[in-house]
């Protein structure tokens, strides 16, 4: 880990738990009884609020979690639940945020499409849902008229579209309607240049790569696994 190497960390390791099934991560739990915490990523983020004893309370309003810290006794396992996505998410777009802007077109549905959405929401932007299927209000990409695109000021993908190896896939928008106002945000980091933010710097948008949330998920991360109590 570079921040290990870079703040000569020595007594922590930041291992891999893949899991096919959720329902596994009790007995994870249990049979590493030196585990402080995990990150949770998708498509895990909603399920694994079954196996939560306590969560921050912005998680009753987004309905997932990506980071879980374990309070062990001599009985018992306490898991806490948090979502640093916010914080990774609003470290990222605030600097680009202007006064006049209004108005977000989210893409995707699932866990890191709601912690996009609380963020935008906290800062007074309008948010609108885009996904290949449409619900109540949740827009489909056939849907998009090139008015919407115009009225639209950011665009954010949290879906793995672009993510390595598929790396040529992108959003269905129609890119040709895109801009200098737009700016476009991928969640992505793997790679840190999608094909979604390519498409968009050659109509001259301003684009927001997923690293840097990465790296602020990163070290609230290692706040929350390092805090004494819940925080």
């Amino acid at each position: 880990m570079e921040k290990f190497s870079r703040e000569n960390i020595y007594d922590c390791s930041y291992d891999n738990y893949p899991l096919e099934h959720i329902e596994l991560l009790p007995g994870l739990i249990v049979s590493n009884p030196e585990l402080c915490g995990l990150n949770v990523t998708i498509p895990h983020k909603t399920a694994v609020l079954n196996f939560i004893d306590v969560v921050e309370p912005v998680i009753d309003e987004i309905g997932a979690v990506n980071v879980l810290k374990f309070k062990r006794t001599e009985n018992e396992i306490t898991v806490y639940g948090f979502n640093t996505d916010v914080t990774g998410i609003r470290d990222s777009i605030t600097p680009f945020l202007r006064d006049n802007m209004k108005n977000v077109l989210i893409l995707g549905t699932g866990g890191s499409s709601r912690a996009a959405a609380w963020t935008m929401k906290t800062l007074g932007l309008n948010v609108t849902f885009v996904s290949r299927s449409a619900k109540g209000n949740i827009l489909t990409y056939s849907d998009l008229t090139s008015d919407i695109i115009k009225s639209t000021d950011i665009i954010i993908n949290t879906t793995p579209l672009g993510m390595y190896p598929n790396t040529a896939a992108k959003p269905d928008i129609n890119y040709n309607l895109l801009n200098e106002k737009h700016i476009l945000f991928d969640l992505v980091y793997n790679p840190e240049f999608t094909s979604f933010l390519k498409a968009g710097k050659e109509r001259g948008c301003r684009i927001v790569t997923g690293l840097k949330m990465l790296y602020s998920q990163a070290d609230r991360s290692w706040e929350i696994w390092n805090a004494e109590g819940f925080v």
